[in-house]
């Protein structure tokens, strides 16, 4: 098994905690991990991108070369667009199809959701209206989530497992509403 994922959005939007629960699955399947990230300026919605590579065999690098990942998640359509030059040509993108936008020359969403859509395998949902249309406001990441898990290759209950793990400190509320938050996105995919 091998997995080369780029995790992408903007600061705040819980991609970090996104690599920890897929982080904490791949090793309680005993896989190989390595995770590399870049934080930007990210207290002041900039990019926010995590390396995470996950293996049953050693792994030399935390990066991912260009032409190399299998998987790009994004919490948002421009950021999945700057990274396109890393995915396989086999490779998915998982996108919710929401902009945030923070720079006044963002580009024209629904050019960003043509450019997407033209690509092989991509999964693109518009996951903040489903957080709010299902009461999980601030689990809209894990909805992402959700619908890349059969493109990571991880069994849907080791996430659920490590959701409890990653979230279980904060209370049965949060991490219920995660687990909720996964198993919508798993359905939108």
């Amino acid at each position: 098994m091998k997995c080369d994922i780029i995790l992408c959005g903007v600061g705040g939007q819980g991609i970090l905690s996104i690599a920890t629960i897929i982080g904490q699955a791949a090793m309680d399947e005993n896989l190989y991990i390595k995770q590399a990230e870049v934080h930007g300026m990210s207290q002041r919605g900039g990019d926010v991108q995590s390396n995470l590579r996950i293996s049953s065999e050693p792994i030399a690098s935390d990066l991912i070369a260009k032409g190399r990942a299998d998987v790009i998640i994004s919490m948002e359509p421009m950021e999945a667009l700057r990274y396109l030059p890393y995915l396989a040509n086999d490779g998915w993108v998982i996108t919710s199809t929401a902009p945030f936008v923070n720079i006044p020359d963002y580009p024209d969403t629904a050019q960003l959701l043509d450019t997407l859509g033209r690509l092989p395998h991509v999964v693109a949902i518009d996951i903040e209206q489903l957080a709010k249309d299902n009461g999980v406001p601030r689990s809209a990441n894990v909805i992402l989530l959700g619908a890349a898990q059969k493109a990571l290759g991880i069994d849907y209950d080791k996430l659920e497992a490590a959701i409890r793990a990653v979230f279980g400190r904060k209370g049965d509320d949060i991490v219920s509403a995660n687990i909720k938050a996964l198993g919508i996105g798993r359905q939108q995919a």
